[in-house]
């Protein structure tokens, strides 16, 4: 047998029994360590850290520790409010080492965002910067909750949040109620390793081990609820269709806080023994370009948008981007002249595109490093393996080749379900273990797939999903408004962008920009409206039922909007 055929033979073998199968994320660590102990784990050059593996299993254990000396046990949950901070992998993968579940909130969460998950998520304890940019985190946690303030240090009681406890900053300048980083650290040394050991020797790759918001058809954010094999099994199929080795440098510009930043960055990385590199706390174009240059990375992450301004920097004719051979692309539709170019001008010939959604860990599809660019700009690639995708009608039938429908995957990426939601898991999950994700979508006859649009009304921003109800529940509080609809509309640049189309109240008036300051002090940036359009009535069915196709299509038409072909 060939040289050839053999590595061909040896890659066939890996993704049918991959080796991270029935382990946790704690033992892939531990692996890791033991095996390329000084091999660099984690750089963020913008703060100057660095570790090695075995630095970084060290870093993983004291904050386990750490953990345990707040009281957290496995089960308990963990909140997460931070952008990239080296401290927020370590304890991603210190949580999962006891079994605790991770929370990830988005950090351009409003107190109101903030409370709801807090208190859905029965969090017990907070992790959290001091502020960033103009968001004040110490400030917005007191207007969520004031008792913090009157509180010492793990004595928390809320009856708003009755399960949190703990508060601990990530900074060494703690607000009233809360510990440091590094004085949990400290505590931690009192914990004997024997606690440590059986909490991790008791975990099972089933158990639950991450909790994702993320918007949905019906009410507020629901929390996927994902496990350590829905998790691991992602990052290692999506690392092989990259051909990720331990010689990779990952650029991982993307939140951490996103499936794409804490599944296919940190675990992505983690599994192949790769390093990861994070150009700094949130995504800037010349400072990735920079990470890209001198780290000399192989592998670059990002949404369309990102990809985008990289390419538009001052700065990239002079850089030298030589080191880049693929990376991944995701989050919206990918227009071929920026594939194009992130091909020849940045250098990153294979590059990947991936579909998936949160409550599939989160990865369905992901192209080949060998199809036609053409392919990978027009189609969503096929099934990860172990994966099955199926698009359906709305009886749940299977259709043929080139007939459009319901994608549907089910397998070893789909969630446990929705945390305390089992009429919404119901909704999603189907009897036969098939998940619905509500795209519509289109398989040709080599078995590539195409999304051509949503059921779900959801709006795709820039790679954030933003879900139209929870803008019109802040909009019905403002006085002067009666009734509010919002929908999504063309955008080039971020892909959608929000349009709220909003009925005042008989003889009120407002402006566009009363109405965005209202929803900025209420909303997540990237929710606020961008288009305004002030009306008298909505277009309806004869039964009342408001149809938001037509005020799509009207708001495209009175905006001058260019409409966009697919999803």
């Amino acid at each position: 047998m060939s040289d050839t055929a053999k590595s061909m033979a040896a890659t066939a073998r890996a993704q049918i029994d991959p080796w991270v199968d029935d382990l946790t994320i704690g033992q892939v660590l531990s692996a890791a360590a033991s095996r390329y102990p000084e091999r660099e784990a984690l750089v963020f050059p913008a703060t100057g850290f660095r570790c090695t593996y075995a630095e970084y299993d060290r870093l993983v254990e004291q904050a386990s520790r750490g953990l345990l000396s707040l009281g957290v046990r496995a089960d308990d949950h963990v909140a997460v409010w931070a952008t990239n901070w080296p401290q927020w992998p370590v304890l991603q993968l210190a949580s999962a080492r006891i079994g605790a579940v991770l929370v990830t909130v988005n950090p351009a969460y409003r107190p109101q965002e903030l409370a709801y998950v807090l208190r859905q998520a029965d969090v017990r304890a907070l992790f959290l910067i001091d502020r960033f940019k103009t968001s004040d985190y110490f400030d917005m946690l007191r207007t969520a909750c004031p008792e913090l303030a009157e509180s010492e240090p793990g004595q928390l009681e809320s009856g708003r949040f009755p399960e949190l406890r703990w508060v601990v900053s990530f900074t060494d300048r703690p607000d009233e109620g809360m510990i440091t980083w590094e004085a949990m650290l400290r505590r931690g040394e009192e914990i004997e390793e024997r606690l440590l050991r059986e909490c991790s020797e008791s975990l099972l790759p089933s158990d639950p081990i991450n909790l994702q918001y993320t918007s949905g058809t019906t009410g507020f954010p629901k929390g996927a609820l994902l496990s350590h094999r829905n998790l691991l099994l992602n990052a290692y199929h999506i690392g092989q269709g990259l051909r990720l080795t331990g010689e990779d440098r990952v650029c991982v510009p993307v939140p951490f806080y996103h499936c794409f930043g804490c599944v296919l960055g940190t675990l992505g990385t983690l599994v192949a023994r790769a390093t990861m590199l994070v150009p700094g706390e949130y995504f800037e174009p010349a400072t990735t370009l920079e990470c890209i240059e001198r780290e000399r990375a192989t592998v670059i992450y990002g949404v369309p948008t990102m990809f985008i301004a990289q390419l538009e920097d001052t700065t990239f004719p002079e850089r030298d981007l030589s080191s880049l051979r693929t990376g991944i692309m995701a989050g919206s539709t990918c227009p071929v002249e920026v594939m194009n170019r992130v091909i020849d001008d940045m250098g990153a010939r294979g590059i990947l595109v991936a579909y998936g959604l949160t409550e599939a860990s989160p990865g369905v599809t992901i192209s080949g490093v060998d199809d036609p660019v053409e392919t990978r700009v027009e189609t969503i690639g096929r099934p990860l393996p172990g994966v099955e995708v199926k698009v359906v009608d709305g009886e749940g039938n299977a259709l043929p080749d080139g007939e459009q429908g319901e994608l549907c995957t089910r397998g070893h990426n789909v969630m446990l379900g929705y945390y305390k939601m089992p009429e919404a898991t119901a909704e999603a999950i189907d009897e036969e273990g098939w998940l619905h994700t509500g795209d519509l979508a289109v398989r040709d006859e080599s078995g590539f797939y195409r999304i051509t649009g949503r059921i779900k009304d959801m709006i795709i921003r820039g790679g954030e999903n933003v879900y139209p109800r929870e803008i019109e529940e802040i909009l019905y509080t403002h006085p002067k408004i009666v009734e509010a609809q919002v929908v999504g509309v063309p955008d080039a640049r971020l892909g959608e962008e929000i349009c709220a189309w909003i009925k005042l109240q008989e003889g009120q008036s407002a402006t566009e920009d009363e109405i965005r300051d209202f929803c900025r002090q209420r909303l997540a940036h990237f929710k606020v409206p961008r288009h305004m359009m002030f009306v008298e009535e909505f277009p309806e069915t004869v039964t009342g039922k408001i149809q938001k196709f037509k005020m799509r299509e009207e708001a495209v038409a009175r905006l001058g909007l260019r409409p966009t072909k697919g999803a």
